[in-house]
């Protein structure tokens, strides 16, 4: 039996981890015991806790309550916490997700105590080292053991960057193992759309049509403290909402909301607020996202997760940043990156609107990318011992 200490903190990682814990616990169980770590990055229960509740995720067996802080503070917190933990656990690997501040800190931790560390996601690049997501997950990489990458331009990335594709171990954290493995949030929506339907009413609540409203997701700090950029895509979506004839639904992260009512011009706000076929949201769990997702006519979003699920429901793809990680749906033709510009935003829903069929080519994966991942971990474990 090998134990794995997987570390989550926002609530993308908690439901990427969702995949890995049901593969072992359905196939694997009496293999690999699992340890959750749950950094409290996002810390709102409607953030965090309802997706542990609703994704059958086992509750973190340690939470470090870190909260929201500045990046120096909140990373340090966290590796604190992180390398006590695993100096107490003393696991075979720490499991990383992504590229937030929680995979950061459990990658220097990790790697300090010489504790192989898998990175799921690895590869991705935004080639934009301003947003600090880019840093996380670039440091991450070249700190892990397992590299395990959902697509093939990440696997391009890697090996750009000196990493021996093809290598085929014993790894170690000088030498690498790199697996094309899919997309692990492709497993969870092949599980997870089947059932959504039947466990959720957001689409009744809302009073929402099929394919008559934009889903719109904005919480990336360069558009949200940016009080320029954020009013470029609040006043898209309001023309949309006043000119398109379709509703538009915005689930606000609680940062947003704050300094949308702060921020905002007046007038803008009222637009906003005041308009009938806008619904402002909190935050909405995994399976009303999925609803949310599977029957919109188009998405407008900042997040990676979101512009994934976007490609695997087949809906046009309205990028409010200057570029992705996910650079295969620009490439196929069912994403514009329109930035925070209200004419280009407006511009790219329109061109969609009038489009009749794009393609979606199978570029992530076959929904088994967790049990490839389970069984890749025991085999270096094999090499190991």
């Amino acid at each position: 039996m090998i134990k794995i200490v997987t570390v989550v903190g926002a609530r993308p990682q908690i439901i990427k981890a969702a995949a890995l814990s049901r593969a072992i616990r359905n196939s694997f169980s009496d293999q690999i015991r699992e340890i959750i770590i749950h950094t409290g990055q996002h810390y709102d229960a409607n953030m965090s806790q309802v997706f542990f509740e609703e994704l059958g995720i086992p509750s973190p067996d340690i939470n470090l309550s870190i909260g929201s802080d500045s990046h120096g503070k909140q990373t340090a917190g966290m590796l604190q916490g992180i390398e006590k933990s695993l100096l107490k656990e003393k696991p075979d690997f720490i499991v990383l997700y992504g590229d937030t501040n929680s995979t950061l800190a459990g990658a220097i931790a990790g790697s300090k105590l010489h504790i192989p560390v898998v990175h799921i996601e690895a590869g991705l690049r935004s080639f934009n080292k301003s947003m600090p997501e880019e840093i996380n997950r670039i440091m991450c990489d070249h700190a892990s053991t397992l590299l395990f990458v959902p697509t093939l331009s990440g696997i391009k990335n890697l090996e750009r960057e000196g990493f021996a594709i093809g290598y085929t171990g014993p790894f170690t954290a000088d030498q690498p193992g790199v697996f094309h493995c899919g997309d692990i949030m492709f497993d969870n929506l092949v599980y997870f759309s089947k059932i959504a339907g039947r466990m959720t009413g957001i689409m009744q609540t809302l009073k929402l049509s099929e394919n008559k409203f934009v889903l719109c997701t904005i919480h990336r700090d360069n558009n949200t403290d940016s009080p320029e950029r954020l009013q470029q895509i609040i006043s898209a979506m309001c023309h949309i909402a006043e000119n398109m004839n379709l509703d538009i639904v915005i689930p606000l992260h609680p940062r947003t909301a704050k300094i949308m009512e702060s921020k905002l011009p007046q007038d803008l706000f009222k637009r906003l607020s005041g308009n009938k076929n806008i619904h402002l949201i909190p935050p909405v769990s995994y399976l009303e996202m999925i609803m949310l997702e599977k029957n919109s006519r188009l998405i407008l979003t900042d997040s990676g997760g979101v512009q994934k699920e976007a490609y695997f429901f087949k809906k046009p793809l309205v990028v409010a940043r200057p570029e992705t990680e996910w650079v295969e749906i620009i490439e196929n033709g069912a994403g514009i990156i329109a930035d925070a510009d209200e004419a280009k935003i407006i511009e790219s829903v329109n061109y969609f609107l009038g489009k009749e069929t794009l393609d979606f080519p199978n570029v992530f994966g076959d929904g088994h990318a967790a049990e490839f991942i389970c069984n890749i971990i025991l085999e270096q474990k094999t090499y190991s011992t």
